[in-house]
């Protein structure tokens, strides 16, 4: 039995979880099994989980992997903008995502969800925008797109929900999950109102050429069968000061990433300057996702 078998059954009111005997000599499950939150470890157990991570995945993976640990970077609160008068629908960012995040190709799992409404209806309403449509055809006239992911929520109720605290906000914005401490419940899945969590039925089935070896721990390294997932705005990639892959793939230059901290960022200049509103604000989750169109406001 593993640590995490362990926390579902303690989670879920059931007892006479046991270690069998036999899996006491595998010095490789003990050290998981006992392993801290990521929170509550030092530097010299961040590098010493890291290095038996790193060696698990070669094994499993037969691929050299880079396990980062990288901090939030003091005086950073990352924002994200979308322009949906730019969006044409092309899904690139979806493709891209998936590429650098690891993400399952059979069962298929997106952490980035791009619906298209009709630019004549009143009263969008965000369950029913269309998700399945041809993305060889866009742009199609009388239609626009609206890419929907993680919103990374000042106030996130999937937090809250959690049993076991696998998922937390980051002093720079970021909600990450632990899946070493996820045990699969689901619960933040039902709390979350942007479907942005994604239950990984199965582990991901990719070659190994295709698994992007420059992860993070609370990001894009794979997972585990049975556990939640979701956009982390390629914490691996923003930590080191670059854009999330959804950003550099956008052929429209729809999607602004920056400091919401820094007032000349460009993230801060869209919001002071355009049409912005968040997705479903009236529930309080206060997103740092903005959505705007590319005219400017007028005084």
């Amino acid at each position: 039995m593993d640590r995490r078998t362990f926390l579902t059954g303690a989670a879920l009111g059931l007892s006479g979880a046991i270690l069998r005997p036999d899996k006491l000599l595998d010095l490789s499950i003990l050290e998981g099994f006992f392993q801290k939150h990521f929170t509550e470890m030092n530097e010299t157990e961040l590098k010493a989980m890291t290095l038996r991570l790193e060696h698990n995945y070669a094994e499993k993976y037969h691929q050299k992997f880079k396990i980062g640990h990288e901090k939030p970077i003091p005086g950073v609160v990352f924002g994200y903008g979308l322009d949906l008068s730019r969006c044409i629908g092309c899904r690139r960012c979806v493709y891209a995502c998936v590429q650098e995040n690891n993400q399952s190709v059979d069962p298929e799992i997106h952490w980035i969800t791009v619906l298209r409404f009709k630019r004549d209806e009143k009263g969008i309403e965000f369950d029913e925008g269309d998700r399945y449509y041809h993305p060889d055809q866009v742009p199609e006239p009388g239609y626009f797109y609206m890419p929907v992911q993680c919103q990374q929520c000042e106030n996130p109720p999937c937090v809250k929900a959690c049993p076991t605290q696998a998922t937390w906000k980051e002093p720079d914005g970021i909600v990450v999950v632990d899946y070493d401490w996820c045990i699969g419940c689901r619960y933040c899945m039902a709390a979350c109102p942007y479907e942005a969590r994604h239950f990984n039925w199965a582990e991901p089935n990719r070659r190994p050429q295709q698994f992007n070896p420059d992860t993070h721990y609370l990001g894009n390294r794979p997972r585990y069968k049975g556990v939640v997932e979701k956009c982390t705005f390629c914490v691996q990639r923003t930590r080191k000061g670059r854009y999330p892959a959804c950003v550099e793939a956008c052929p429209v230059g729809a999607r602004k990433f920056g400091n919401l901290l820094d007032p000349n960022s460009e993230i801060s200049y869209a919001i002071k300057t355009k049409r912005v509103f968040r997705l479903k604000d009236n529930l309080n989750t206060e997103p740092k996702f903005f959505y705007f169109f590319g005219y400017e406001m007028k005084d």
